[in-house]
Parts: C-alpha cells; sequence; structure tokens
C-alpha cells in the first residue's frame, strides 16, 4: 500500500504510521530501525524509516531506500504533507527534522544521556498509541523494553531475539545490487574459512593490543588462513598490511586525522562511503570467525547477519567492566 492510499484529502491518516528516525552510525541506525520495525508490527503501525540527517546521503535525501532493496513503498515525503495528532507531541510540526536537529534545539546537553530517547521516541510499552503518526528513534535498540509484548504475540513463539533481528535484518536491509555484487566478489576472493576482524579506531578505540594479540595465536593455529579487516583508521590498515601477509580489504575513503567518517558535516561521497562500510559488515557476517569488540553495533549487525555462534566469536571487550556497566545502563535505560 502506498502512502498516498494512507492519507485523506484532507491530510488526515486512513491507517496509523510509525516513522522510524536513524541517528549515529550504520549499526546504530540498522538495529534500531529493526527494534521500530518490530514495534510496528507488534502495534499494527505501518512503517517508513527515515534516513534524511545526511549522514549517509546528501542532506533531504533519504539513504535508506537507496542503500537497501526494502518491501517498504511508503516515502517519507508523503507523510511531510499529513496533517493529524503525533506521538510524541514534540514532534508536531517536525517531521521534516532529524533527531541531531531536535535534540539540539530542546535537549542540546543530552545527546549522550541514555534516556534522551524517551522524549523523542513513542512509547514502547503501549502498543495501543491513539496518535495516528508515532515517531520511533534510540540510538540503541531498545529489544528489551519489547519482550513482553513478544512473548505474548504468536507471530514470535518460540524464537529467539538474534533469531527475530536476523529476520527483519533479512526482510527489511537486503544491500543494493553495488553491495550485493562486491559482498558476493569479495567472499569468493576471500576462500575458505576467514578472519573478520573489526577494528574501530577513530572516535571511539577498540584495544587494538588486544585484538591483534587474539588474531595472532588464531593465525599460528591456521597459519594460512585468510583475513578480512574493517577498519575506520588508515594507520591501522597500514600496520596490519605491513604484519599479516594474507589480509584482504576494501579500497575506501579513510581519514588520517582519526575524525569520525560518517557526519552530516563531513565532506565525503557520502553513499558512496555508506555502501563501502555495508560491504564491510556484510563480509565481515561470512567470516567463520569473528574478532571485534561487544559495544560495536556494527560488528554486532554482522554477528546477528552470520547468525554467528558464540564459539566463533573473540569479543576484545568481553571482561572489560567500563563497557559491560554501560551496555547495563543502556540496557535498563
Amino acid at each position: 500500500m502506498s502512502i498516498l492510499q494512507i492519507i485523506a484529502q484532507d491530510g488526515s491518516m486512513r491507517r496509523k504510521i510509525l516513522l522510524i528516525k536513524g541517528k549515529g552510525g550504520l549499526g546504530n541506525r540498522i538495529l534500531s530501525a529493526v527494534c521500530g520495525l518490530i514495534y510496528a508490527d507488534l502495534s499494527g503501525r505501518t512503517p517508513v524509516i527515515d534516513w534524511r540527517d545526511g549522514s549517509y546521503a546528501p542532506l533531504g535525501d533519504n539513504a535508506y531506500p537507496l542503500l537497501f532493496n526494502t518491501p517498504i513503498k511508503s516515502t517519507c515525503a508523503e507523510i511531510d504533507k499529513a496533517v493529524c495528532p503525533v506521538a510524541p507531541a514534540i514532534w508536531t510540526g517536525s517531521l521534516t527534522a532529524s533527531t541531531q536537529d531536535m535534540i539540539n534545539k530542546f535537549m542540546p546537553k543530552a545527546h549522550s544521556s541514555p534516556k534522551a530517547y524517551r522524549v523523542f521516541c513513542v512509547d514502547l510499552e503501549d502498543l495501543n498509541v491513539p496518535e495516528d503518526i508515532a515517531v520511533y528513534w534510540s540510538y540503541l535498540p531498545k529489544f528489551r523494553r519489547l519482550t513482553k509484548h513478544i512473548r505474548r504475540d504468536p507471530r514470535f513463539t518460540g524464537r529467539s531475539i538474534p533469531c527475530i533481528i536476523k529476520e527483519y535484518l533479512d526482510r527489511y536491509f537486503t544491500p543494493n545490487v553495488r553491495v550485493g555484487r562486491e559482498v558476493t566478489r569479495l567472499t569468493a576472493q576471500l576462500g575458505a574459512n576467514p578472519i573478520g576482524i573489526h577494528v574501530r579506531y577513530t572516535d571511539r578505540k577498540i584495544p587494538l593490543n588486544s585484538a591483534l594479540s587474539i588474531l595472532r595465536k588464531r593465525l599460528m593455529q591456521v597459519p594460512d588462513q585468510p583475513i578480512f579487516l574493517a577498519t575506520d583508521n588508515a594507520h591501522v590498515q597500514r600496520k596490519m598490511k605491513m604484519e599479516f601477509a594474507n589480509l584482504y580489504h576494501i579500497n575506501k575513503h579513510l581519514p588520517d586525522n582519526g575524525e569520525r567518517l560518517h557526519w552530516p558535516a563531513t565532506d565525503v561521497a557520502k553513499l558512496l562511503e555508506a555502501e563501502n562500510a555495508l560491504i564491510d559488515m556484510w563480509v565481515l557476517s561470512k567470516c567463520t570467525r569473528l574478532i571485534y569488540s561487544r559495544q560495536s553495533t556494527f560488528s554486532q549487525t554482522s554477528v546477528y547477519l552470520g547468525n554467528m555462534a558464540r564459539n566463533q566469536l573473540d569479543d576484545v571487550d568481553r571482561n572489560s567492566p567500563k563497557v559491560l556497566l554501560k551496555q547495563l545502563i543502556q540496557y535498563y535505560a
């Protein structure tokens, strides 16, 4: 059903909508969008994903349908024309705004607050919100807040949260043609049993020495095992290429100054670099083993995509009290 069939001539809604906003990195917004999509199904709403914030496509262009082959036919632009109640009410008259802009306007000191999302997100405890348009946003996914609803819904009976997440990833996040083609090519080039390693080392840094130590130990068992590296840091990539002979990576823009790449203010080919990030994410999901950090939603998305078991994972932050505490706070926020 197109959105034109949902909006009546007077601008009112014929069917309730969940407008899913994005903020942050691709892992953050993909997994958070999955959480929103599950809420949309639980509450009987038509989902529309809005990534017009300028991080992964030119400002005003919706990056989501450009990056993915999606079954969602409704468009953000048509929703903008609707005249109807909105929840939370703070979004009334501002449906075209990005979450970044809304936080800047109403809560400029709360960008890092684990509870800021509650001001800008529909109440996830309530599946019967009366407003025609509900807005969903969270920086990190809030699957825990949906657990009781999921358990009561026969569509999800007997299925684990990771299984449900993978289903939604497969349904709503099939990469576009270029990404799919490159993932197929690289997977074939890597050959059998590759090790994937994700090293985030710009605005946030994983313990690099620990990650490299784990990689060296794995290679002692199978010295010729191919390695696929996904990193956001040019120095790390150069360093690892010098040490590891059988290392593969894609060619992409890597800032030498260590600054974050995907951001509305960056001056790069945004859609191209977003596609490159997706190639990294999907190739990691095809690896036999993954060295990563549990605090990275980028890596975690690969884990879900690849349906990876615990014995396939080397988590460099598994014993970090700081990371564990941060995750606990986010879990219950």
